[in-house]
């Protein structure tokens, strides 16, 4: 496979979530350049260090992008630190924004920590579940880390999910039910030749930019009056 016909780690979280905001993505070749407030909120994940350290005068906190209070900000970072084997290599890791192409998938790793074997670190700005990871997230975790694993010749059986405007980090194993979510996404790239079945879940349309496209409010009616 041609690094040009690997799948983006992106579009296998796009596809996790709705198969059909992938196919509409592509139709319109939205740029999916990064915000700059989504770059401000990444940036957190690099400054752990400065958040924890005593400070005298004003909490260099309340000048960031964070979700929550200060308090409870370092409350979570605080707990992440308690909780980790590895919080030394995420304060300051090995590699940072590294691409890395994997057999069937290529994208960045927002941080490569050099731990037993290189483990990959994902960052994202949204708010997390109140456990594990969302699914497109483990998704891209699990691409990630096979993308390291076969770019370095290593076996990679972990990866990490940084939410940084929440302070709040999670570990993600590659178990074989996560193993297997990755294997859908895949799957569900490759067979997209047409709009893929609308999801099932109404909720996922709210924030879509292609909702009205989609045509989700045709079928929430029809399935309101039991013809969908």
């Amino acid at each position: 496979m041609s690094a040009q016909s690997r799948h983006a780690f992106s579009d296998l979280g796009t596809v996790a979530y709705c198969p059909r905001q992938l196919y509409y993505h592509r139709q319109h070749d939205t740029d999916r350049e990064t915000p700059p407030e989504v770059e401000a909120r990444r940036e957190l994940a690099f400054r752990y260090p400065e958040f924890l350290r005593p400070f005298e005068d004003s909490d260099p906190l309340l000048d960031c992008p964070i979700a929550l209070s200060p308090t409870q900000y370092r409350t979570n970072l605080s707990c992440a630190s308690e909780r980790l084997d590895c919080w030394g290599a995420l304060r300051r890791p090995a590699e940072r924004d590294v691409l890395l192409e994997g057999k069937e998938c290529r994208g960045i790793a927002h941080k490569i920590l050099d731990l037993d074997s290189p483990v990959p670190s994902l960052v994202f700005t949204g708010a997390p579940p109140d456990r594990g990871v969302w699914q497109p997230h483990s998704v891209r975790a699990v691409a990630a880390a096979k993308a390291l694993a076969w770019e370095r010749s290593s076996p990679v059986e972990r990866a990490f999910v940084e939410y940084a405007a929440h302070g709040v980090i999670r570990e993600v194993t590659l178990t074989t039910r996560r193993k297997a979510m990755y294997r859908e996404a895949i799957d569900a790239i490759e067979a997209i030749d047409g709009p893929p079945a609308r999801v099932d879940n109404d909720a996922k349309c709210e924030p879509c930019e292609y909702r009205s496209e989609c045509g989700v409010e045709t079928r929430s009616l029809r399935s309101l009056l039991g013809l969908g």
